[in-house]
């Protein structure tokens, strides 16, 4: 089997890819889709994510990024919660939702979907298959990004059924 490469897309001033062939290069990578929630004294927000990784499980936490330029991210900030909901196939048009794709901003997203609260008062999706309920435990600005580290304070396990997974730009049953 023989490899391809794109040299030729590489910023020589840089040093490194550019934007493009990196985000092609990251389109191939499957990864679980996560609404990541947040409520407290400046309001409601919410944001589809796969950009959410395990940090260490002692103590428990994990990091979440986010568009700087984003409404949700002055939110979850101001707010120092949030929830990661791990989506189930069946839940792929909330993830659309939460994405922006459907028209709907702010709170007006979590119409759709049935939420509760658990330690920090963030909303929790009661059909993820998992939530980890989160306080802001770090955040910094890395080019365009947040990058926040959650310290979790509790988890909710739901039933086990087939994840949602986004690769190649589309969402997949997994």
């Amino acid at each position: 089997m023989m490899l391809k490469t794109q040299a030729s897309t590489t910023s020589a001033a840089a040093g490194s890819p550019d934007a493009l062939l990196f985000r092609e290069g990251m389109s191939r990578v499957a990864g679980a889709v996560h609404v990541v929630t947040t409520d407290g004294e400046a309001g409601r927000a919410g944001f589809t994510a796969t950009a959410v990784t395990p940090v260490t499980d002692s103590p428990a936490s994990l990091l979440v990024c986010i568009n700087t330029a984003s409404r949700s991210a002055q939110a979850l900030l101001s707010n120092r919660v949030f929830c990661v909901n791990t989506l189930a196939a069946a839940d792929l048009d909330l993830a659309a939702v939460f994405a922006g794709r459907a028209g709907l901003q702010g709170p007006d997203r979590f119409g759709q979907g049935e939420w509760s609260t658990l330690d920090t008062g963030s909303p929790a999706l009661t059909t993820s298959l998992v939530s980890f309920d989160c306080r802001i435990g770090d955040a910094r600005v890395v080019a365009t990004h947040h990058v926040i580290i959650g310290e979790i304070v509790r988890i909710r396990l739901g039933e086990q059924r087939p994840p949602l997974v986004y690769q190649g730009r589309h969402y997949h049953e997994l």
